[in-house]
């Protein structure tokens, strides 16, 4: 008998879509399901780990794991029938229910308890704080998006402004700011 563990981090999404499943049993079909993550994220491992290692198939589903590199194509996918179920922000859901779409997305589980984003600098800082900022160019994840909601809560918590106190590029997809940065002139970046 395989050993099951079920990480804190996957454990709502297990929880909910695996809850009535049984063990598959040979010569029955296997449940298909596409998942859509917003991003590859090391937050996500304990969903490799489980992909990897059999238990979504024990549990008689047979996942199609796709990245749909950003909430707005993840939802896309929701939307258009291409994906069952989608890893991403609330924002997206959100966006397409203030849309007014009749067929709209419905949150049902929380994968992480923080947002997992980190401000990086170009050069090493044992002092810094968030004033230094203030005049700085930025890249930033994309306008209305999680990444950058949560940057611009983190500002304005710091006292800063993200409209007039520095300079935020958004015009990157935020799956390649990371990439972009080492090419760029930007004092920090988002990841």
């Amino acid at each position: 008998m395989k050993k099951r563990i079920i990480l804190p981090l996957t454990a709502a999404f297990l929880t909910v879509s695996l809850s009535g499943c049984q063990t598959a049993k040979p010569g029955i079909g296997l449940t298909p399901v596409t998942l859509n993550e917003v991003a590859h994220s090391i937050f996500y491992a304990p969903q490799y780990a489980a992909i990897e290692l059999g238990y979504f198939k024990d549990e008689g589903i047979d996942l199609t794991l796709v990245n749909g590199a950003g909430a707005d194509k993840v939802m896309t996918a929701l939307v258009s029938g291409d994906a069952d179920i989608g890893f991403m922000g609330s924002e997206a859901s959100i966006y397409t229910y203030a849309g007014g779409a009749q067929d709209y997305a419905v949150n049902f589980a929380q994968l992480t308890q923080r947002a997992g984003n980190f401000l990086v600098a170009r050069e090493p800082d044992g002092d810094f704080s968030w004033d230094k900022l203030k005049g700085a160019k930025v890249l930033g994840g994309r306008a209305g998006g999680m990444p950058q909601m949560v940057f611009e809560y983190i500002l304005k918590k710091n006292g800063i402004d993200p409209k007039t106190d520095l300079n935020i590029d958004q015009s990157i997809s935020f799956g390649l700011t990371a990439a972009a940065f080492t090419s760029d002139d930007s004092d920090y970046t988002v990841e």
